[in-house]
């Protein structure tokens, strides 16, 4: 590690997901976070499976995915693949997304995050983490770098926020969302309360302009990572010349002094920053509420038990 800073934020070009290249870079980059599992260490691989609509782009590629799963395999690693989306199952989002294919040929499946265990919050109440999530030996975390309409700019951090199971994410954005500071300290507060977490940023082809569903693709052409989530997404923040007062996740990372949050704690062992162009990468100029009407939550549930019935919209 270098002697001055702590986080190391490998990051590399990639132009196009079927390179051939993608998984020697994959496998450079976590190299270069240090992780280093043990032949049979769990670890969960957690993609961001959102949604069933525009899955191609709301999700984490499929390929970007299946690299990090051979890297793990190839240090025969306990692999698990799962994810919770807010409504319906992950496997249907794995299956509208292509991964569920990409991922068959190394014998593996996607799953639910499920069995939720309560995590105190520091505010008050608690939230369902998944147990499977508490209780691998580490994490994988493999968000796709987007626009949001609620934080302007979501990656790694909002990622784990798919801990949460199933449908408590949607209730959290209910009862602490547009409530002070309270919704985002709590991704925070998910983030910082999982196993040792490490994680690989998908922003080959990231979503832009709004999102996390129904944004535009913009061609960065990037793949990055870090053994701190927070770090990486700073390393992106500041790749975008952003500011603090313009993410909000950032300015409560930087409220708590948590040390990823400062552009200053971070090197790049491989690529620079300034060399990815991001000319032309939009994001919402006006963010929405961070909560959901009552009457949208409760169709997200009606919706989600119909899709696990196997109903289609």
């Amino acid at each position: 590690m270098h002697p001055s800073v702590p986080f190391a934020v490998p990051m590399a070009r990639m132009l196009e997901y079927e390179s051939t290249l993608l998984e020697a870079a994959v496998g450079l980059l976590l190299n270069e976070t240090g992780f280093a599992p043990e032949p049979g260490m769990r670890v969960l691989v957690k993609p961001n499976l959102v949604s069933r609509v525009n899955a191609k782009l709301s999700c984490t590629h499929p390929l970007v995915v299946r690299a990090a799963c051979v890297w793990l395999l190839e240090r025969n690693a306990r692999v698990t693949v799962a994810d919770s989306p807010a409504f319906g199952s992950a496997l249907q989002v794995a299956r509208a997304a292509g991964l569920d294919k990409a991922l068959a040929p190394l014998g593996l499946q996607v799953r639910d995050l499920d069995k939720p265990e309560p995590l105190r919050l520091s505010f008050g109440g608690e939230i369902g983490i998944s147990g499977m999530a508490l209780h691998a030996d580490a994490i994988l975390n493999v968000p796709r770098l987007k626009a949001h309409c609620q934080m302007r700019l979501t990656g790694a951090v909002k990622n784990l926020f798919g801990c949460v199971t199933g449908w408590r994410k949607a209730v959290a954005h209910a009862r602490h969302g547009d409530q002070g500071r309270r919704f985002r300290s709590l991704l925070l507060e998910v983030a910082l309360t999982l196993p040792k977490t490490y994680s690989l940023l998908d922003a080959i082809r990231p979503m832009h302009r709004t999102g996390p569903v129904k944004g535009d693709p913009f061609d960065l052409g990037l793949l990055a990572a870090c053994a701190d989530p927070i770090a990486l997404d700073t390393a992106v923040y500041s790749l975008l010349d952003l500011v603090p007062e313009q993410v909000p996740l950032w300015a409560e990372a930087l409220q708590q002094s948590l040390p990823g949050a400062d552009p200053a704690n971070l090197y790049y062992p491989v690529e620079l920053p300034e060399e990815f162009n991001t000319d032309g990468f939009l994001l919402p100029e006006e963010l929405e509420p961070e909560s959901f009407h009552p009457l949208r939550l409760a169709r997200g549930r009606v919706r989600s038990f119909l899709e696990r019935l196997g109903w289609r919209s």
